[in-house]
């Protein structure tokens, strides 16, 4: 008899579930809260943890012990207890930031009591140690939520979930405790602390963390529902539309927490771009790629029972490509700006939960694989097939950025020969595998399942080819750029453009807005998103106009249509920096006004670490963006000035495609409620 056989059906589902989960919830966390305002110490911050790790192993275990699956209640009770007790443990580290208590080390190392509030409350995870509890809070609270979401489920489905869930909280607890615990006492206590890098007293670095951290770990979730499935052997239609919303949802937040990252890097670090294929940056975008291959693969499970393999083994990856990410940041195997720490102890735990990760979903995988398997039903002119051809194009372009990433390591470890994998590595390689994507995302929704094309499919495919010809002759003319990479990233994005757009006037004509749902919109705002993004890319990187120069004030440095005027350099203070500030005057060509930009450097005497802020004008149309850099009042002061047209449609596309998730998750659920509660 196999696993599949011991499913309890879904009609005794609502009995054998505790009926009152958010009661618990109150009283639990009530009674921890109650605990953390009138105790903030670290230490019960600490033993906190100890009950959360406590608690996270025993909910792994007691699913698989005999008659495990029929105590739903009591793992979520153990879920709701586990949160509920991370919670508590970091609103004490939070408080510790907020009122300065430098007798905890890790306060003392990352904060200051000059900083402004915002900065000591984002110092809390701007740092190994506390983007660690972080991490944790959000993995349990996703468990918590899960747990809460469950009367309609199986219950041995729910119950081995939230093992899973456990197994993974109980690693990141561990690895907390053992090797980072936040909590470490200082004695004697100093009277000032360090300060957070300047780098991360930044807004957009306050938002970063937490965002992709909600994508990350939010594919722990479709990682536990994809295990419990092997499990259980229920991979099936039901277990397509349970995990889908949790896939949408995370993919959607980690598209916000990339954006949120690359914005920052554009602003805050004055090197005029806005994605430099930096290690951590790969880490985050390869997750990125899996779970968009997952998201259009539960699909295919929810409507057609099919592609269930590929649904797993993605679901697997993409988590554990997360793990990555959080290997290359606090291991210090690579360099990067953006990493935390340089911790080989640190980087062995995680390593060895990585290997925990991949090895036994993936031995697992090979053991039930044969139980998912489905007839070939479908034509090659069919929505089945372009979706599996879409995983492909994904799958092949993360392990495209995953050897441009660890390739310099092996080398240097193999030969002892040190290379930088950059630019022009992806751009030859990334770049087409991608751009057969973009064709594939007008194409793929003319299809329909096993066999045939759509009504109307002609007229949107030569719409989309107009709009490819159009777009071509538009850049030509507005840029005088005819190099073959321009022509080929113009036409894919008016076709692009043009065939997303046919696609919803076509729809829209044969349907009514009511009847369509929430899930066509989303799927559409996530297409047009894309399409914003490759607009803004494109302007930014066939019209840029740049110049490096040194000015003394008075002197005027020309740049395409406009000039900047060096009008003075000042010496003004911060809350707890001092800045040397340009004042820059943008001019027309005949030198009438059209803006005044302030770029600095900043000194922060706490760290002693000076950073450059540059100064940006944003509009729809484009960017002007100045930065100050080294220089005196005797040779004058160096500048890099920017013209990038269009920049900003790049993280507005981000945007609309994170919405387009949101969306679309939220109709699935909606669907899904309503079916369950038909079926009850």
């Amino acid at each position: 008899m196999i696993l599949g056989d011991m499913i309890v059906p879904s009609s005794q589902a609502n009995t054998a579930f505790n009926p009152a989960p958010r009661t618990q919830l109150v009283v639990i966390g009530s009674v921890i809260a109650i605990a953390a305002t009138l105790f903030p110490t670290p230490e019960l911050g600490h033993f906190m943890l100890i009950m959360a790790f406590t608690i996270s192993l025993f909910q792994t275990l007691i699913p698989f012990a005999p008659l495990g699956q029929r105590r739903l209640p009591a793992i979520i009770s153990l879920q709701l207890a586990a949160m509920a007790l991370v919670a508590g443990s970091f609103a004490i580290l939070l408080h510790g930031f907020i009122t300065s208590d430098f007798s905890i080390a890790l306060v003392s190392r990352h904060s200051h009591s000059l900083k402004p509030m915002i900065y000591k409350i984002s110092g809390t995870w701007g740092n190994h140690e506390g983007s660690l509890l972080l991490w944790v809070l959000i993995l349990v609270v996703f468990g918590g939520l899960f747990a809460l979401t469950a009367k309609k489920i199986t219950p041995f489905l729910a119950t081995t979930t939230l093992a899973v869930q456990g197994a993974v909280s109980t690693a990141f607890i561990g690895f907390s405790l053992f090797t980072s615990n936040p909590f470490e006492r200082l004695s004697p206590a100093p009277l000032e602390g360090r300060g957070l890098n300047p780098v991360l007293q930044d807004i957009g670095l306050a938002l970063h963390p937490p965002m992709l951290y909600l994508g990350y770990v939010g594919l722990s979730m479709a990682f536990s529902i994809a295990v419990a499935g092997m499990i259980t052997g229920r991979i099936d239609k039901d277990w397509g539309r349970l995990i889908r919303p949790w896939v949408l949802a995370a993919w959607s937040a980690l598209t916000v927490g990339i954006a949120l990252g690359s914005w920052w890097a554009y602003y805050e670090l004055g090197w005029g771009g806005w994605w430099f294929w930096d290690p951590v940056e790969n880490a985050s975008l390869m997750p990125w790629l899996v779970a968009t291959a997952l998201m259009h693969s539960v699909i295919a499970v929810q409507k057609r029972d099919r592609l269930k393999t590929w649904a797993v083994l993605l679901a697997v990856l993409a988590f554990s490509l997360s793990l990555v990410g959080t290997f290359i940041v606090r291991s210090g195997l690579l360099t990067s700006v953006h990493s935390f720490a340089s911790d080989p102890t640190r980087g062995v735990f995680i390593l060895i939960i990585l290997a925990l990760v991949i090895g036994l979903p993936l031995m697992l995988f090979a053991f039930r694989a044969a139980i998912f398997e489905t007839p070939q039903d479908a034509d090659l002119a069919s929505r089945d097939t372009a979706l599996v051809i879409n995983n492909l194009i994904l799958v092949i372009a993360a392990a495209i950025v995953l050897i441009g990433t660890f390739y310099p390591l092996g080398l240097e470890v193999i030969s002892g020969a040190r290379i930088t994998v950059g630019p022009p590595y992806f751009d030859a390689s990334f770049n087409p595998v991608m751009a057969f994507a973009l064709i594939g995302m007008v194409i793929g929704p003319m299809l329909v399942w096993r066999r045939g094309w759509r009504p109307g499919t002609r007229n949107i495919l030569i719409t989309a080819l107009i709009g490819g010809l159009v777009a071509i002759a538009g850049g030509i003319m507005l840029t005088g750029v005819y190099s073959q990479a321009a022509i080929a990233g113009l036409a894919l994005l008016g076709w692009l453009a043009a065939g997303i757009t046919a696609d919803i006037a076509r729809t829209l004509k044969n349907n009514s807005i009511k009847t369509l749902g929430l899930v066509p919109w989303g799927v559409w705002l996530g297409h047009l998103g894309m399409a914003i993004f490759v607009l803004g890319a494109m302007g930014d990187g066939l019209a840029r106009d740049e110049v490096n120069i040194r000015l003394m004030p008075g002197e005027v440095a020309p740049l395409t249509d406009r000039q900047y005027r060096l009008i003075s350099i000042d010496q003004i203070p911060g809350p707890n920096y001092t800045a040397l500030t340009a004042t820059l005057r943008l001019e027309d060509k005949g030198g009438s006004t059209i803006a005044t930009l302030r770029p600095e450097k900043r000194f922060y005497p706490a760290e002693r670490q000076t950073t450059t802020e540059a100064a940006i004008r944003t509009l729809p149309t484009g960017d002007d963006y100045a930065v100050l850099g080294d220089g005196d009042d005797t040779r004058g002061y160096s500048f890099r000035l920017y013209h990038k047209p269009l920049v900003a449609w790049i993280w507005g596309g981000a945007i609309i495609m994170a919405l387009g998730g949101i969306l679309a998750g939220w109709g699935v659920s909606r669907s899904r409620l309503r079916s369950s509660e038909a079926s009850s």
